[in-house]
């Protein structure tokens, strides 16, 4: 096959979501991900595990096209086993506290003697240095750090997350940019380095917006529901139709005119109170009530053809069940059904990044813990069948 990264074995100990997406992508690319846990498992697993279950959708997502490994780090023959497995990797990434593989005497001061050309790529809330470094660091915590929280929900309510757990997922892709950039420099200098993502850092960017306003007007930026972040644009909000809700963000004067005339309104063009967008963010209620009284006749696709008719940003606010079974991405490959030997009929994603001319990887099920200790210790490390049983028998895997 040709896939852009090819012969590039990595090392996963990516946990939760933020490593796992980060080496999923590489693992769509064509890499060798090996995910590497300590016998009971990462996190994630373990906490399936409490529950009874062999595995979960968010597992089975984000560990495809892995093969899957046991490791005691703990254990000086598990350390002795990870050196001779970085000997013949390219990557090795982590997501770990900061300081955790080098309590455990395997950091990367000390694989890079093993391998020079290791790229070790660690991700983590706040960074490997500076005085918040060892604060602890989960989505939910970095999502009120970052200020998320602060500029999210309503304007008379209290802070909120957003939904979904986007600070891991952004400290993934940048994760994964990081390794590349690097693997480049590789390629130039024949030397690995060390490369690490603070996800605090990966999510400053986001608030654009919210910087703007406080640049603008001196004042902290509010919560603003679904309004843009910076008050700066209107209409931009989600309207209710009579079956749901659908949300418009008119960016130009063209969209805007274009929404007056799907609306049946061209006698507004002229209208000072509308004709542009400062003057709509001045009457922001009158703009929202405008929109709100013809949405509020019309279904959620009603709404949306005349979008498409008239050519406005408009989307039908979607439920994640419909998202799932969205044709669209179907049909480009993006979401994939396939049979999942402890899940069953399940819907996985495909990787975003397409790189047209090379070949897609097929879709491999996420493996079971372990599964591939046989394989990758007795056949990759050339340990043999007596050599693995004698692992498991001192528990190293």
């Amino acid at each position: 096959m040709s896939t852009p990264l090819a012969g590039i074995t990595v090392l996963d100990f990516g946990q939760i979501f933020q490593g796992p997406y980060a080496t999923f992508l590489m693992a769509k690319g064509g890499a060798d991900v090996i995910k590497i846990e300590p016998p009971g498992g990462e996190p994630l697993r373990r906490r399936i595990i409490a529950t009874g279950g062999e595995t979960t959708l968010p597992m089975a997502m984000l560990n495809a096209n892995k093969r899957a490994v046991t490791l005691n780090l703990k254990s000086e023959q598990g350390k002795d086993l990870l050196k001779r497995m970085v000997a013949k990797a390219d990557v090795l990434l982590e997501n770990f506290s900061p300081g955790t593989m080098d309590g455990l005497g395997v950091g990367y001061d000390v694989l890079k003697q093993v391998n020079p050309r290791l790229v070790y790529a660690t991700g983590t809330g706040f960074g490997i240095s500076g005085p918040d470094r060892d604060n602890l660091a989960m989505d939910f915590t970095i999502q009120a750090a970052s200020g998320i929280m602060s500029v999210t929900g309503s304007p008379d309510g209290p802070p909120m997350k957003a939904g979904p757990t986007l600070v891991d997922f952004m400290g993934g892709i940048h994760l994964y940019a990081a390794v590349m950039t690097a693997l480049l420099h590789r390629t130039v200098t024949g030397a690995g380095q060390l490369v690490e993502v603070a996800m605090q850092e990966t999510v400053y960017p986001s608030l654009a917006s919210s910087y703007d306003y406080f640049f603008r007007t001196g004042k902290e930026p509010p919560r603003a529901g679904n309004r843009q972040a910076g008050l700066a644009s209107a209409p931009y909000n989600a309207f209710r139709t009579r079956d749901g809700w659908v949300a418009v963000h008119v960016v130009t004067e063209t969209h805007w005119q274009n929404l007056l005339r799907a609306m049946g309104r061209p006698d507004l063009l002229e209208d000072p109170r509308f004709s542009t967008n400062p003057a709509r963010t001045e009457n922001m209620e009158a703009t929202e009530a405008l929109v709100t009284a013809w949405t509020l006749g019309l279904t959620k696709a009603e709404v949306v053809a005349a979008a498409k008719r008239f050519k406005i940003p408009v989307a039908p606010v979607r439920t994640p069940v419909e998202v799932m079974n969205d044709a669209h991405m179907h049909e480009r490959g993006m979401l994939e059904r396939i049979d999942h030997p402890a899940l069953g009929p399940i819907v996985v994603p495909n990787s975003p990044l397409r790189l047209h001319g090379a070949d897609r990887v097929a879709t491999l099920p996420s493996p079971a813990l372990g599964q591939h200790n046989r394989e990758v210790y007795g056949e990759w490390l050339g340990l043999g069948e007596a050599g693995v049983d004698a692992l498991k028998q001192a528990r190293v895997i």
